[in-house]
């Protein structure tokens, strides 16, 4: 789905400053997420974009500025209310022990359901449609810690999707993954958002994917954002030798019709 340029921001980051050990992460950075897109967050590494990922999920705190999320500011939400309205899934997300799929997958469900964590008929009804989407009911038995990169993977977009926010954030989501599980995870990614709305925000390495399956690329470089558009605006020869430091050539995917890049050789940088 593509974004819908008349409708207010659905995500706001305004002027945020984050630093770590006193070394400024993220600088006076802005920028608006509106419903229903697909927003890839790209640069090298130490670029920021995980941190801004982090920070608009509310896992880290800026010094300076403030996320807002339907016009309110997220710092004065509750956990509980906030993962109502958001899903995060990290680059490495922490295995419990001995925990089955469908456990997991119901660990979604808690911000919605009571302190004593009962599910209810609707609770099972949306665990059961998240198992379902995501190829998993085989696997619902099946220890976590049993499945392949790709299998755990899916297991993971399965609890998000029984967690039913309408934003869903993932940080590098296919890293450590072969080239058929990445572009598995990566059309179920695309499919949450053609077939339910839900807006996407994800960081990803591989500039060609991004493109394929990105309405919108965001490039960040020394905490700061340096090209903001559409796949055709911001792959281009010009950015992959100022931002990422290679020459290339850009071609037109001739499947897809996105583009895609050819790298040559790495940028002599003087100095």
């Amino acid at each position: 789905m593509k974004e819908d340029q008349s409708q207010k921001p659905l995500l706001e980051a305004q002027n945020i400053e984050l630093r770590y050990n006193d070394k400024p992460i993220l600088k006076e950075l802005s920028m608006d997420i509106l419903s229903g897109g697909v927003t890839a967050l790209l640069g090298t590494n130490g670029s920021g974009k995980s941190t801004l990922l982090k920070t608009m999920a509310r896992l880290l705190m800026p010094q300076k500025g403030c996320v807002y999320l339907d016009g309110h500011a997220i710092a004065k939400e509750s956990p509980r209310a906030l993962a109502r309205k958001m899903a995060i899934l990290p680059q490495s997300p922490e295995v419990p022990m001995a925990i089955t799929v469908r456990e997991l997958v119901e660990q979604g469900r808690y911000p919605h359901v009571g302190p004593l964590r009962m599910l209810k008929k609707q609770d099972h009804a949306a665990i059961e449609e998240a198992l379902e989407v995501t190829g998993m009911q085989a696997f619902e038995q099946r220890p976590l810690d049993s499945l392949s990169g790709g299998e755990r993977q899916r297991a993971w977009i399965a609890m998000a999707i029984a967690q039913s926010t309408p934003v869903l954030m993932l940080d590098e989501p296919t890293t450590f993954l072969d080239v058929r599980h990445q572009l598995e995870i990566l059309e179920l990614v695309r499919k949450l958002n053609q077939e339910r709305g839900t807006t996407i925000i994800v960081v990803l390495h591989d500039l060609n994917q991004a493109a394929r399956y990105a309405d919108r690329m965001v490039v960040l470089k020394d905490g700061r954002i340096v090209r903001d558009g559409t796949p055709d605006r911001v792959l281009t020869e010009a950015v992959l030798q100022e931002v990422f430091g290679i020459h290339a050539t850009v071609l037109k995917d001739p499947v897809a019709g996105t583009p895609i890049f050819l790298p040559h050789s790495i940028v002599q940088r003087e100095g």
